[in-house]
């Protein structure tokens, strides 16, 4: 297929630094699991939005591969691999990437459903499955009944893809009042509930009485890290690190939630690193 085929997307400079963190923790995570002796683990890999497993770097123009791509070429491999996408035409490209291997499932169809009925009763706690699980949703199509199960599963390392900027484009605005059902529907989906009003919006003082100020991204999503610990139930969630576009906007935060110490504080090594020669 050529460069300009519709089927890759393109994707920014940012986009290829998130595809190398979490290449580089997927590594070490195998590592780890793979040496784990009395008892041994299986551990496998999950991704709820998996899309094409290959895409074109805006900058180069060359192909980059995606995370499912990414995955496969983990040493010491994962004992399975889990890609889910709506997209019919993404489920056939990932069914080329697994070529026939018997360890790697594709599932087509909506991942809320998929990973609760399917993907997540194959990790359980008791059964000693470990997953390293990533979220990276299109915009606010996850619901928080996924995240939620990932965090009180405790076998389950999560990466996501908090997506602030669909958050403000649907939900966020200056103006609650002028917010349509929809948005706020969708946010209450990610979300779980109606908490984020107060963590967004501030009363302050005024002239004319009370108004409601619109915090920034960086207290939603530090809200959002949070709630993932005392809500969710994972143990350890690391820093958000702000994924930007080219004019510096930040488009999402990657978070990490894991039941482990040590995972924390291998995913924020990493962070620094990429944020060092990034200029996040």
């Amino acid at each position: 297929m050529s460069r300009s085929s519709p089927q890759f997307d393109e994707i920014g400079y940012w986009s290829e630094v998130k595809l190398e963190i979490i290449k580089e923790y997927a590594k070490a995570y195998s590592m780890i699991l793979a040496a784990q002796r009395r008892p041994a683990f299986e551990h496998v890999y999950i991704d709820g939005f998996a899309g094409w497993g290959v895409h074109v770097s805006r900058e180069t123009g060359e192909f980059v591969p995606g995370s499912p791509s990414n995955a496969l070429l983990v040493e010491p491999p994962f004992r399975e691999y889990y890609f889910i996408d709506l997209d019919k035409r993404k489920v056939r490209a990932l069914r080329r990437i697994a070529d026939q291997r018997q360890d790697v499932h594709v599932f087509e169809g909506d991942c809320n459903r998929i990973l609760l009925e399917n993907v997540f009763p194959r990790v359980r706690y008791e059964d000693y499955r470990r997953a390293l699980c990533l979220l990276d949703p299109y915009g606010l199509d996850l619901k928080w009944q996924v995240i939620k199960a990932a965090g009180k599963m405790q076998s389950i390392d999560m990466f996501l893809n908090f997506p602030v900027m669909d958050m403000n484009r649907n939900a966020l605005w200056r103006n609650p009042a002028a917010v349509s059902k929809t948005g706020i529907a969708k946010m209450k989906a990610f979300w779980g509930d109606d908490s984020w009003r107060s963590v967004v919006y501030k009363p302050v003082p005024t002239l004319f009485g009370l108004e409601e100020e619109k915090l920034g991204n960086a207290v939603v999503a530090e809200a959002f890290r949070k709630r993932l610990k005392q809500v969710a139930g994972f143990k350890e969630v690391a820093q958000p690190m702000p994924m930007r576009n080219s004019r510096g906007a930040t488009v999402y935060y990657l978070l990490l939630a894991s039941q482990k110490l040590v995972a924390k504080d291998i995913i924020e090594d990493i962070f620094r690193k990429y944020a060092e020669h990034g200029g996040a």
